[in-house]
């Protein structure tokens, strides 16, 4: 070593020693900070400054980098907790959060452990809004209560420089006994929504039979009306007749008309009596007399 010095010399030595402390002075004094981190700087054991991401420069020998944090949102450990409804049903809730660190100072300085203080404040709050809500609530609110959850854990972590970015209600656990009461109850309220079937359809079968013989009704009704107009066109077309055309010619009718029954009577095949009405005679007369008047 002795031999080095006496060849360089005093200017030498001191040359050497200054650059290295140039050299030691930019090491200490350049931080280059990735796109994922923020550096937390202390002068003499008090907060000076936040690095971002890129180069930086610090006053060397007086500033150091006391932490590095990671900015990337994280996710916390599942984690499982007890709590009771407002109908006194005990659940156990399993929930997960993801958070990210946005100001780093308040995170290092006003908190020892973030991660046991955000669980922390996840399981009183989840035990809170649950007490709130009754069962069945809980089962088809989920998605309010997340929300819900996660508001509040934003409030309570907010002056920890931390941004809770999402909230997880994972599952919602019963213990056997609840499971075999709402399993009695959803079997009972099975039996009732089909009894209750059965009845609107056998309503549903008496109103179509109403309704069948109803129409029936209706429908005879409705023919039997069709009839009496058909026999009452008849009368008026036969009155019409005899007016228009006499009387006379309503009697040449009757009388053919018995004629005509009389032939048809002694005209059958093994007939041997020919049945004449009393006024047969009268008949065949008044026939004639009325076919001469027409005649001439």
């Amino acid at each position: 070593m002795q031999e080095i010095i006496s060849i360089l010399g005093g200017g030498g030595v001191a040359g050497v020693l200054f650059a290295a402390f140039i050299i030691i002075s930019v090491y200490k004094g350049v931080k280059i900070v990735s796109q994922s981190d923020k550096h937390v700087v202390e002068r003499f054991g008090r907060l000076r400054t936040v690095l971002g991401p890129g180069i930086n420069f610090i006053v060397p020998f007086l500033d150091r980098v006391a932490h590095k944090i990671s900015i990337l949102e994280r996710q916390l450990p599942n984690a499982s907790q007890d709590a009771i409804t407002a109908d006194n049903v005990l659940v156990q809730v399993e929930t997960s959060v993801f958070y990210r660190i946005t100001e780093p100072e308040r995170t290092v300085y006003r908190i020892r452990d973030v991660d046991a203080a955000i669980a922390t404040t996840v399981a009183g709050i989840v035990r809170a809004e649950i007490g709130k809500m009754e069962l069945d609530e809980v089962q088809s609110n989920r998605a309010t209560l997340i929300s819900t959850i996660k508001l509040a854990v934003e409030e309570q972590v907010d002056d920890w420089g931390i941004e809770v970015t999402r909230a997880e209600l994972l599952d919602v656990n019963l213990d056997q006994a609840t499971r075999d009461a709402m399993l009695q109850q959803l079997n009972a309220e099975r039996e009732r929504r089909a009894a209750v079937t059965r009845a609107e359809g056998d309503k549903r079968s008496v109103e179509l039979q109403a309704d069948a013989e109803l129409y029936s009704a209706e429908q005879a009704a409705k023919a039997r009306r069709i009839s009496a107009d058909a026999e009452a066109y008849a009368t008026n077309a036969v009155a019409k007749a005899i007016m228009d055309n006499g009387l006379e010619a309503a009697q040449y009718q009757v009388a053919l008309k018995q004629v005509e029954a009389l032939n048809s009577l002694g005209g059958g095949e093994g007939s041997n009596t020919i049945v004449l009405p009393a006024n047969a005679l009268e008949a065949f007369g008044d026939a004639f007399k009325m076919l001469r008047g027409k005649t001439v």
